[in-house]
C-alpha cells in the first residue's frame, strides 16, 4: 500500500472514531423517554433510539449531546387505551421533547469491556386529545403539559475485535420528574423502569458500510398513582447505512419491532392483559463537521409505525447534535 493510501486510511479511521463516540452518545440519550407513559399504549424504552454504530463504545472522555424528539400519533377511533387512570377512545397525541445528555466513557474496564455511564434529563411538551374519556374526569378530553421528565441513568460495557463491536447496555428510569395524577398528559412515568439490551455493530472504514442491531427486554414497575403495571416488553432494532461523499456523511435505513410478552396487571389495568405490539421502518442521514475545531455530528431519523396493536401508531422524528464535552 502506498504511503498516501495509508495516510488516507488512517485519517478515515480517526474521523470514524469521533463519529462512533458521538453515535454512542446519541444512543444513550434517546433511550428512556417516550411520548406517552407505557400504560398509555406506548413504552418506557424509546423505540427507534438506536441506529448506526449502536454497538460502539467510544474512547475515554466526556461527551455532550442534545436531542430533539418529535412524535405524532393516534389510535384507531374504536381503540380504547388506558391513560392517567382513565380509559380514552380515539386518542391523538403530539410530543416535542428535548433530551440533553452527558456521557462519560471511563478509562476503566470490567470483564475486559470498557465501562461508560450516561445521564439524561428530559424536558418537553405533550398534547393529548381524545374523542371520549371514560372515568371520573370524563369531561376532560384534551390535556397538555410542559414540564420535566424522569432522569434516566445508563451503564454500558463495550468490546471490540477489529471491525466488530458489541456492548451490553442497562438503563434505569428514576421516578423523580414532574408527574400529574389524573392527567392524560405526562412526560414523567412516576414509576421505576429498567431495560437490558445487547447491541452489535460491524463497520469497516475501508468499505464504508455499517450494519448494526439491538435486542433487549424492558421491565416495568408499578405506577402507584394509577396502580398500573405494564407487562414485560421485547424490542428489536436494526440499521444499515453507508458512507457517502467521504466518512462522516452517511445515508441508511432503520427499523424496529416491539412485542409485549407478559400481561398488564394491577387494579388500574381495567382492560385486562392488553399486550401491545408495533413495527416501524424509516431512513436516517448524518453529517459530521467542525465548529471552531470542535467535531460535531448531526443526525436525522424518521420512522413510520405500522402493524400496531393496543398502542398509538405514529411517526417519530429525531434530530441529534453530538460533540465531545472537551477536547
Amino acid at each position: 500500500m502506498h504511503q498516501d493510501e495509508r495516510r488516507g486510511m488512517k485519517q478515515r479511521v480517526k474521523q470514524k472514531s469521533w463519529l462512533a463516540a458521538l453515535a454512542f452518545s446519541a444512543a444513550l440519550s434517546l433511550t428512556g423517554t417516550q411520548a406517552l407513559a407505557s400504560e398509555n399504549g406506548s413504552s418506557f424504552y424509546l423505540l427507534g433510539s438506536k441506529g448506526p454504530m449502536a454497538g460502539v463504545v467510544p474512547a475515554p472522555g466526556l461527551y455532550l449531546q442534545n436531542d430533539v424528539y418529535y412524535y405524532t400519533a393516534r389510535a384507531d377511533a374504536s381503540q380504547s387505551l388506558p391513560t392517567g387512570g382513565q380509559v380514552a377512545v380515539g386518542l391523538k397525541a403530539q410530543a416535542l421533547i428535548n433530551l440533553p445528555t452527558l456521557v462519560w466513557s471511563t478509562p476503566y474496564k470490567l470483564l475486559d469491556g470498557r465501562l461508560a455511564l450516561g445521564l439524561t434529563l428530559p424536558y418537553g411538551h405533550q398534547y393529548i386529545d381524545a374523542d371520549l374519556v371514560l372515568g371520573p374526569y370524563a369531561g376532560d378530553t384534551t390535556s397538555r403539559v410542559t414540564t420535566l421528565g424522569d432522569p434516566v441513568v445508563t451503564g454500558t460495557l463495550g468490546w471490540q475485535n477489529g471491525s466488530y463491536h458489541w456492548s451490553l447496555v442497562g438503563m434505569v428510569n428514576v421516578p423523580a420528574g414532574h408527574y400529574r395524577g389524573n392527567s392524560m398528559s405526562n412526560i414523567a412515568f412516576h414509576r421505576w423502569g429498567a431495560d437490558v439490551s445487547m447491541a452489535g455493530t460491524w463497520y469497516d472504514p475501508a468499505v464504508g458500510w455499517d450494519i448494526s442491531g439491538v435486542v433487549g427486554v424492558t421491565f416495568n414497575g408499578n405506577n402507584p398513582k394509577t396502580n398500573y403495571r405494564t407487562g414485560t416488553e421485547w424490542h428489536l432494532e436494526a440499521a444499515v447505512s453507508r458512507d457517502i461523499a467521504g466518512p462522516g456523511t452517511t445515508l441508511g435505513a432503520i427499523g424496529y419491532y416491539h412485542q409485549q410478552i407478559s400481561d398488564d396487571s394491577g387494579d388500574g389495568a381495567v382492560l385486562g392483559g392488553f399486550r401491545g405490539r408495533t413495527a416501524a421502518l424509516g431512513l436516517t442521514a448524518s453529517h459530521a463537521f467542525k465548529w471552531e475545531n470542535t467535531p460535531i455530528q448531526a443526525r436525522l431519523k424518521v420512522l413510520r409505525e405500522f402493524n400496531t396493536r393496543n398502542r398509538v401508531e405514529g411517526t417519530a422524528v429525531y434530530l441529534t447534535l453530538s460533540l465531545p464535552f472537551h477536547d
